[in-house]
């Protein structure tokens, strides 16, 4: 078996360092800044779509890129000065691990800055972190599940996604495999559900159950 997890909002809580280093940019470009509940609304299809939204409407690509860019650098640098993992994520993985569940990364989030805070968090606990890069497409495209599952050999029938957004309920749709959303991350449950998800959960102890049941 094999769990696919989200990142931002459903194992780490990434919402203090992304707002701070978008707010840095932003002032450092003379573009005002934004409050914390309007940086969460504007994650979750990567870092292009996160500046773009961040940015006034009528900036020049030119302009945007280079904030893109300047926002990539000063993060991977500050990815993990306020990031701590959801209370008991730690202690779910070590469970699923020892009953032999294999798990995985998807985001959007830059592959190697993932790569480096998953290892920093989570070390020796995950088999694969997908995430993105340049020419490669976003969720909910399905390609970096498919990615996940040929480099694992695991077909879709033995998969679970888990996921805060409603870009994950579609990523999941979208690949063919089961979706669990988590309500403790960076959209409301109200929202998940009207964004088409079936099976929600409140707590980590509600999502073990739903995971070892599977094994």
């Amino acid at each position: 078996m094999l769990v696919i997890f989200d990142l931002d909002g459903t194992i780490l809580n990434t919402l203090d360092d992304i707002t701070d280093c978008c707010n840095v940019v932003l002032r450092n470009n003379n573009f005002p800044e934004h409050s914390q509940k309007e940086i969460k609304s504007f994650i979750g299809n990567g870092i292009p779509k996160l500046i773009e939204r961040a940015l006034p409407s009528d900036v020049s690509e030119q302009v945007r890129e280079r904030v893109l860019e300047e926002f990539i650098s000063y993060y991977k640098i500050h990815s993990s000065d306020k990031t701590k993992p959801y209370k008991n994520i730690p202690e779910l993985f070590e469970k699923l691990k020892q009953k032999n569940v294999r798990i995985a990364v998807n985001t959007n989030k830059e592959e190697q800055t993932s790569i480096e805070i998953c290892k920093k968090f989570f070390d020796g606990l995950i088999d694969v972190v997908c995430g993105g890069k340049r020419d490669f497409p976003h969720k909910p495209n399905p390609l970096g599940v498919q990615k996940i599952l040929q480099e694992l050999n695991v077909p879709e029938s033995d998969v679970i996604y888990v996921g805060d957004s409603d870009v994950d309920v579609l990523t999941a749709k979208n690949a063919g495999i089961e979706c669990v959303s988590v309500s403790w991350g960076f959209r409301e449950k109200d929202f998940l559900i009207s964004q088409g998800a079936k099976k929600i959960v409140d707590t980590v102890e509600e999502l073990e159950e739903i995971l070892l049941s599977h094994v």
